[in-house]
């Protein structure tokens, strides 16, 4: 995967905008949490898409960049948490074990067609 770190709040509007034209992924992870490392690999060693810009979240790091992701997306904050946004909202919001390549495979193959 070629994940894209985000770093600031200011980084949320671009995001956004991008995700007019095309979803995008965001991962929250947390360094501290094992399941999160779980998840984060477990993704990774799947993860076969192309063309889905995925955005990386350290939010250990940038706890304020993930409170903003909750507000600004409308979910509930949780670690790990993968959100696909598409036309500037969230469509999908998993967290933990429901974190699934399937799943997200499926649900951008959805928004695609």
């Amino acid at each position: 995967m070629n994940w894209i770190s985000i770093t600031s709040i200011d980084q949320l509007d671009q995001l956004t905008e991008e995700s007019k034209t095309k979803p995008i992924l965001i991962f929250k992870h947390s360094r501290s949490c094992s399941i999160s490392k779980a998840t984060l690999d477990r993704l990774e060693r799947n993860w076969h898409l192309d063309g889905v810009k995925t955005y990386f979240l350290d939010l250990l790091t940038y706890r304020d960049v993930s409170n903003a992701i909750a507000k600004i997306f409308e979910v509930q904050h949780e670690s790990p948490q993968v959100l696909i946004v598409d036309n500037g909202k969230s469509i999908y919001d998993r967290s933990h074990f429901d974190i699934t390549f399937q799943d997200i495979k499926n649900k951008l193959q959805l928004v695609n067609d």
